[in-house]
């Protein structure tokens, strides 16, 4: 069978939502699919429930490895994946049945490197959806199809989430560039997906519907536990910033990394939790604004006034006052 589409799902302690996700892609409307499930040394019954329906279905490959984190195990999936296109889904969040068949049909009629589609939030708390709007910025699109990030109006790094679960990569162009996962504990896929989007010379989006459902609202999640991996996203940025010199596109694409380092860091820091809090709020005060490349740039520099106000706010006041 040609194996149209290789869906990775990194797998770690997901026995209460693991079931849904994989019965999501196992009745996909696309059937020349792999599904390969990677058990990332999961303490509960996950492995148990891989094996049990890798036995219902031989397209799901399951793989054991020793905890190592999401991304390792991704990269851990792309190395056995033989579609032609790729998917990663976590393993708590699921797809509408059509998804893979409306995103491929996509991807062929345009060549695509790269297919973004619509998605939303499935609220675990509440048992509601819920739309969300800014994972695409349609507005900062060309009203053609494909497209690649010259085209774009608006910060490259904001046009689309640098999440991987929402977009469908071309696996020859993934591995043509040397694309990877970090492995680290959490932003393990902005580095991947911002790269992939600047390096893309054809993509499309599909927004007629929400296709992926990303579940929120659960306290075990990774993004509520994220003073555990507070300095997350400063690896990723930097490493995205190395990648981007090392192929030649960082003097192109500074204005808007250093735009998005300040959104990005202005994000983390009024939404983490916990005695973390005061610890970025220093690290970013006294050290990473300047190896960013944020401090001493006028405020014309910057796209989002309010945020530039924010960083004074900072750059002007102690913890205790601004926290106040």
């Amino acid at each position: 069978m040609e194996i149209k589409v290789s869906v990775i799902i990194p797998v770690y302690n997901a026995e209460e939502h693991l079931r849904q996700c994989l019965e999501s892609v196992m009745n996909q409307t696309l059937k020349e699919i792999e599904i390969i499930c990677v058990n990332d040394g999961s303490k509960d019954n996950s492995l148990a429930i891989l094996k049990e329906y890798a036995e219902q279905d031989e397209r799901i490959i399951a793989v054991d490895q020793e905890n190592a984190g999401a991304g390792a195990a991704r990269n851990n999936g792309l190395r056995r994946a033989k579609g032609e296109y790729l998917s990663f889904l976590d393993s708590d969040d699921f797809f509408e049945e059509d998804m893979l068949e409306k995103a491929y049909a996509k991807a062929k009629e345009g060549n695509a490197d790269i297919v973004v589609f619509g998605s939303d939030q499935y609220r675990e708390d509440l048992k509601e959806y819920k739309k969300v709007n800014w994972v695409i910025r349609e507005k900062e699109l060309p009203p053609y199809r494909p497209m690649y990030q010259r085209n774009f109006t608006d910060n490259v790094f904001k046009v689309f989430v640098g999440w991987a679960w929402d977009k469908l990569f071309r696996r020859e162009f993934i591995e043509e560039n040397g694309l990877e996962f970090q492995e680290i504990r959490t932003t393990n896929d902005m580095r991947f997906v911002f790269l992939a989007v600047v390096l893309a010379k054809r993509i499309e989006i599909d927004t007629s519907k929400a296709y992926a459902h990303q579940r929120r609202g659960d306290p075990k999640s990774l993004s509520n536990t994220r003073e555990k991996s507070w300095e997350c996203f400063h690896e990723a940025l930097i490493s995205l910033k190395e990648e981007l010199e090392k192929r030649g596109l960082y003097k192109e694409l500074e204005q808007d990394y250093i735009n998005y380092t300040l959104h990005a860091s202005l994000w983390n820091v009024t939404t983490i939790t916990g005695e973390k809090k005061e610890v970025l709020y220093n690290k970013l005060k006294d050290e990473w604004f300047e190896e960013f490349g944020i401090s001493g740039k006028e405020e014309s520099y910057f796209y989002n006034k309010h945020e530039y106000g924010q960083l004074q706010e900072i750059l002007n006041s102690d913890f205790n006052s601004w926290a106040g």
